[in-house]
């Protein structure tokens, strides 16, 4: 045994752990757990000794490298600031480089703790601020960057005061606060441009054009991206020059010139990864993959999602792996596959971390899916949606927000609601000339009787479904690769063969209210006879079980509780005990041991799960 290992010896009165706990169970603790026992059972000089002691042995470790975090710990323990300000940084750099984020920001934590001056306290604040960004941590971020602005302001670096307001700005905009990140990037704008042109002022035009980007504004986006650009040749600065291409190729996709702008995205994806630059490599992926399924180019996003989603798991850059997800949980819907997209949406939702642009599109994706199928509780998620975007200002989070609001109230019934619900959110697009999002919200207005012409510019298919060419719109969402939009298309239709269509697909996907306002159109034209529900799910379903509770009972017969089933469906535990209370008295047993049995013996559940 080294010198060490006997000074840090957990002492007998260790031992007390391993028997009766508070809750009068047994269990082993964890190495951790008894060191700090073993601390609060010494005398303070004793517990100080010990700490001091084990920084020298550690300092001058007989063989392999220092163990930073480690010193840093017995440092901080010593009361010895020169050795946490000495081993915390190099502890949290090393914790950043295996993706050790959260530990990374704790460790800078503790050296500001000790640190004094403000250039001193400045670098370690914008490292700690860049180290919670990447964990979701955006309060604190904030906070830290704030300081940071604050201590290089006064030390009077106004080029590293301009800096660190451009990054504050980026924070900002991440968490909604648009107009604070647009002062914070003029601010920094302003103040660097007063100085020598430097990498600084590059990243500032930079930033400036991704906040142009944000709010559609491409020729702004453009302009301040090609004043990056250039300074970044100037400069060989190869993070300021995919910085900028990733705002303008997008803006310039989304405005109008898909082809260059892709060009510019895919190049900008290759050049920040050749440089290993991994944080712009999880923006380019996102950009590439949001603006496929904006377009409708599903194919496209597919590809993106995968190597995005590989590459970002990989390295612990989890706040684009979730925005990937919440890409992927909107495509899935787009595509008709509403299990696998709340799944995807479930994911981001049960994170704690509060990042506000996956969350919105997991909210979004699990209002409508849960809209879709008639299910309760459709409101909180989309209510939580439009508090995320109306702030933000930016079309991106509006328009899905407002297109599901309408469609959720549409399909309830409330035509007026729908319309008012859609209207902000058509405004904006149309200011933003966005194609697809222009005619998604007008035609929601005109599906609830409140938009008798289709706006200029609107997407393809929408543009035909309200010029009445029902069968050529279907036809090109068919090809497209969504499902319920033909079918919803289908069902504005006037002839029965063309609404029987639009029932037979909605049933097919679930769609129950959707199906419910089709079969009502038919019968108002004379039809008689109409399926209640699939045909095909009805044969295989003798019990007569809804959608919903097939999939309860799935789950009943793998062995989950009402909580399990609530959390994987996305439902409320009441409203899981109130499927679980009709499928016992629709398959007309007591248990749910017996249900299981029946779902069986009915081929409503596989035998050996």
């Amino acid at each position: 045994m080294s010198t060490l290992d006997h000074t840090l010896k957990p002492e007998p009165t260790v031992r007390r752990l391993e028997m009766i706990t508070g809750t009068g169970r047994r269990r082993r603790f964890s190495a951790d757990e008894k060191a700090r026992v073993v601390e609060e059972t010494l005398a303070p000089d004793r517990r100080l000794a010990l700490h001091r002691k084990a920084v020298a042995l550690l300092a001058d470790p007989p063989a392999g490298a220092l163990d930073h975090a480690r010193l840093a710990h017995h440092a901080e323990a010593a009361g010895d600031a020169e050795a946490v300000l000495r081993y915390a940084p190099e502890a949290g750099a090393r914790a950043a480089t295996v993706g050790a984020h959260r530990e990374a920001a704790a460790q800078y934590a503790r050296a500001l703790r000790f640190a004094d001056g403000p250039r001193a306290r400045a670098q370690l604040l914008e490292r700690r601020a860049y180290e919670c960004y990447l964990t979701g941590q955006f309060g604190e971020a904030i906070e830290a960057q704030e300081s940071a602005v604050e201590c290089f302001r006064e030390s009077a670096d106004s080029r590293k005061e301009g800096d660190s307001l451009r990054a504050l700005a980026r924070l900002l905009g991440f968490v909604g606060r648009t107009e604070e990140a647009a002062g914070a990037c003029r601010d920094a704008v302003a103040l660097l441009e007063r100085l020598p042109p430097g990498r600084e002022l590059g990243m500032a035009y930079a930033k400036l054009s991704q906040r142009c980007m944000n709010w559609e504004d491409s020729e702004g986006a453009v302009a301040w991206g090609t004043r990056a650009i250039e300074l970044a040749q100037r400069l060989d600065d190869t993070e300021m020059l995919v910085y900028a291409l990733t705002s303008i190729g997008r803006a310039q996709w989304q405005g109008g010139a898909p082809g260059e702008g892709r060009q510019k995205l895919e190049l900008s994806l290759e050049l920040a990864q050749r440089a290993g630059l991994e944080d712009h490599v999880g923006r380019a992926f996102v950009n590439l993959a949001w603006l496929a399924i904006r377009q409708r180019s599903y194919a496209d996003a597919a590809s993106y999602l995968e190597a995005g989603l590989k590459y970002c798991s990989e390295r612990g850059l989890d706040l684009w792996r979730l925005s990937l997800l919440g890409c992927r949980a909107r495509s899935q819907l787009d595509r008709g596959h509403w299990s696998d997209a709340g799944e995807s949406a479930a994911v981001i939702l049960r994170d704690p971390r509060m990042w506000p642009v996956p969350r919105l599109h997991a909210l979004v994706v699990l209002g409508l899916v849960r809209a879709r199928r008639g299910d309760r509780e459709v409101w909180p998620p989309l209510d939580a949606a439009l508090a995320w975007a109306d702030p933000t200002r930016e079309l991106q989070l509006i328009a899905p927000a407002s297109a599901a609001r309408a469609e959720a109230a549409w399909l309830d019934g409330r035509r007026h609601a729908a319309a008012a619900a859609a209207e902000p959110g058509l405004e904006l697009a149309l200011r933003c000339k966005a194609s697809w999002e222009i005619g998604e919200l007008a035609c929601w207005r005109r599906r609830a009787g409140f938009q008798p012409e289709a706006p200029s510019g609107a997407a393809e298919p929408y543009a035909l479904e309200m010029a009445g060419e029902w069968a050529r719109a279907a036809d090109a969402w068919t090809r497209i690769g969504c499902p319920y939009e033909a079918a919803l298309t289908r069902g504005q239709a006037d002839d029965q063969e063309t609404l029987r269509l639009a029932l037979d697909e909605l049933q097919r996907l679930g769609a129950a209210p959707a199906a419910a306002i089709v079969a009502r159109r038919l019968r108002q034209r004379g039809a008689r006879g109409l399926p209640k529900g699939p045909r095909k799910a009805t044969l295989q379903n003798p019990a007569q079980l809804t959608a919903r509770e097939l999939e309860v009972l799935e789950l009943v017969a793998q062995g989950l509780g009402n909580a399990e089933i609530a959390a994987r469906l996305f439902l409320s535990q009441k409203t899981v005990g109130h499927h679980v209370s009709a499928i016992l008295r629709k398959l007309d047993v007591r248990t749910r041991a017996q249900a299981s049995a029946q779902a069986v013996r009915l081929g409503l559940a596989a035998e050996d799960r």
